[in-house]
């Protein structure tokens, strides 16, 4: 890991960590705690009413996210799903819901604040099919081959090394598995440097692929199916996009059978024997 990358991967912690204690720790007011400070484009209010409302308030505040990807994912009963850089818990638990007891929820963040308020989240909401894990999106602590679906919110875009969130992607998920997913992406004019100029790497834009570059991405890993659908602009030239992608029954030889990776470069440097899960089965990490 080089030091530039040291650097953003802890500028993006101490930002959630900041964002988590504003939650658990003040801010409160008559309704609730206070949400963390984003605009229109970012947060709670991109959930729909009931949604929220089915929720502890503090996984509602602590919301960054620039979507709503547990809709994007169209979540069925009984599947196991894995929501990357989870936070204070908003999808996770909204993905408990949705797939009922026979399935189950897991979220990974790699920040211990919100890996603290998710679970305290977990247990005022009563979710017993969730599990929270700690560790990195590039570098997944489960095994292959064990997740329906890979869900995540304005995430990937801050991470350093795309493809091997990619790839880690693809090797979690069951053949037929999917990928529904909300992330900010840049126009395809847009060089690396005037993504930078539209706002920082912890605001969710300087590290955004192109849509291209995300194509091209998951699709060297191996993905098929590959969409990609802007639904609102978050800054000139910049979107929140919808992205969903599949995983092949049968993988093309040589491609998604590895997690190391070569760093996108410059847009991601810019200043998260195995059987398939039947539902109702637990992941064996052994």
């Amino acid at each position: 890991m080089t030091e530039q990358t040291a650097d953003l991967r802890e500028t993006v912690r101490r930002r959630y960590a900041a964002s988590a204690l504003k939650v658990t720790e003040g801010g409160t007011s008559c309704c609730g705690p206070e949400p963390v400070e984003v605009d229109g484009n970012f947060g709670g209010a991109l959930y729909a009413a009931d949604e929220r409302d089915a929720l502890p308030a503090e996984a509602v505040a602590a919301a960054l996210g620039c979507g709503n990807s547990t809709a994007v994912a169209d979540l069925q009963e009984g599947e196991r799903v894995l929501d990357l850089g989870s936070g204070g818990g908003i999808d996770v638990l909204l993905s408990a819901r949705r797939v009922g007891p026979g399935g189950k929820a897991y979220g990974l963040d790699t920040t211990e604040e919100m890996l603290a308020l998710a679970l305290a989240n977990q247990k005022k909401a009563g979710a017993t099919n969730v599990e929270f894990l700690k560790g990195t999106i590039e570098a997944i602590p489960l095994p292959a081959g064990t997740m329906d679906v890979v869900i995540s919110n304005c995430v990937i875009n801050l991470s350093t090394d795309k493809p091997a969130v990619f790839a880690e992607m693809f090797r979690v998920l069951v053949p037929g598995g999917r990928i529904g997913v909300s992330d900010v992406v840049a126009d395809d004019e847009l060089t690396p440097a005037q993504r930078a100029e539209r706002g920082d790497y912890v605001g969710c834009i300087a590290g955004a692929l192109s849509f291209a570059e995300y194509r091209d991405g998951l699709s060297a890993v191996g993905f098929t199916d590959i969409e990609l659908a802007p639904t609102h602009a978050v800054a000139d030239g910049m979107h929140s996009a919808i992205v969903r992608a599949v995983k092949p029954e049968t993988a093309r030889p040589g491609v998604g059978d590895t997690t190391e990776s070569t760093a996108i470069a410059p847009a991601s440097a810019c200043g998260c024997q195995v059987v398939p899960l039947r539902p109702g089965r637990s992941v064996d990490r052994t």
